[in-house]
């Protein structure tokens, strides 16, 4: 098999399975180390034993390159594909039935991984499309893209979904997005006329996050009603677990938040983040008895978390929500339709 693809995959598994960082960028910094590197030039440098004194190379990613220029499957992939268990008991129909995800992050912004990378992977997973939704200009400290940003990455995205239909029958295609952040007076942190170019526009907040009930509504209500939103992103902010530690749910009037969705056709986001689950249990269920749509979403920052997606399918079934009520079941062209209908 192809040297660089044994490489990634390894480290979409370890990712997966929230393996160290260090370890994940290994196996990627190695696959970087060997792009575009011909099949003859490796196999030079495996006989010589050049490459293994490469920068980005070390014992065991030599060994994955000496294994696949051989034909195998590289034995440490066989591992981890063997090894390899669904992250959830539950939600696998509602899983296999999900066709997208509407969240993702590159390194753009505050993703670890080139666009292409993220792409290949929810190809991979059988996606029929990902919206990639890096992050507006005010959250700074994710590299937010301003709008000159922005559009470099749009022509990005095209070449991408060119070199994909020219190579790939599959159909896969990559949305343009954003992750807008909606400020403190309720408005959308970015341009107008950049929003009106997109295929998908997920609006959340991200600062803070501790504000009083009325004012966090207020800041919502605002989001929720412009004509670009589609999805609100990770409704409470909240964090149950990992790294990062904890923060407990932003106070907001969930019933007119919810109701604003409704009549402003704004899907509410399952995020799948294991640390985040949001919204809590009891959230979703004042969702669904207010008539909302939802959007089960990865938020992923790097290819392994695109299978997140699970983890909220398995919530989303936990809670009952009606697959018919989920957007990222629906195929592009009805999806496409909903997203851009409002503009």
């Amino acid at each position: 098999m192809d040297a660089a693809d044994a490489l990634n995959e390894i480290a979409f598994w370890l990712e997966r399975d929230l393996a160290p960082t260090f370890k994940v960028k290994a196996f990627r910094n190695a696959a970087e180390t060997i792009q575009g590197m011909g099949e003859d030039q490796l196999a030079e440098g495996v006989r010589t034993g050049r490459l293994r004194k490469m920068g980005g190379i070390g014992d065991r990613t030599f060994e994955v390159i000496r294994q696949a220029l051989e034909g195998q499957v590289p034995d440490y992939l066989e591992k981890l594909r063997s090894a390899a268990k669904p992250l959830v008991q539950g939600g696998q129909g509602l899983r296999k039935a999900l066709r997208g995800d509407l969240h993702s992050h590159s390194d753009w912004s505050d993703g670890g991984s080139p666009i292409e990378v993220m792409a290949d992977t929810a190809r991979i997973l059988g996606h029929e499309y990902l919206a990639l939704t890096d992050h507006s200009p005010n959250l700074k400290v994710a590299n937010g893209l301003t709008a000159e940003r922005l559009a470099k990455q749009l022509d990005v995205v095209a070449l991408i979904n060119e070199q994909s239909e020219s190579e790939q029958s599959d159909g896969f295609r990559l949305l343009t997005g954003i992750e807008v952040d909606i400020l403190e007076d309720g408005t959308l942190d970015q341009e107008a006329g950049m929003l009106d170019t997109l295929d998908v526009v997920v609006a959340s907040v991200h600062s803070k996050l501790r504000s009083d009930k009325h004012t966090m509504t207020r800041r919502m209500l605002g989001g929720i009603r412009d004509p670009h939103t589609n999805v609100l992103g990770h409704c409470t902010g909240r964090l149950v677990t990992g790294s990062r530690g904890t923060r407990p749910e932003s106070e907001f009037d969930a019933e007119k938040v919810f109701a604003a969705c409704v009549e402003n056709d704004v899907a509410v986001e399952i995020n799948s983040r294991p640390e985040r689950q949001d919204p809590p249990d009891n959230l979703i269920q004042l969702a669904l008895d207010a008539g909302c749509l939802f959007s089960i979403d990865s938020d992923a920052h790097a290819p392994g978390q695109l299978d997140f997606l699970q983890y909220g399918a398995e919530r989303a079934v936990l809670n009952e929500v009606p697959a018919e009520r989920i957007v990222t079941t629906w195929p592009l062209e009805k999806l496409l339709e909903w997203t851009r209908r409002k503009r």
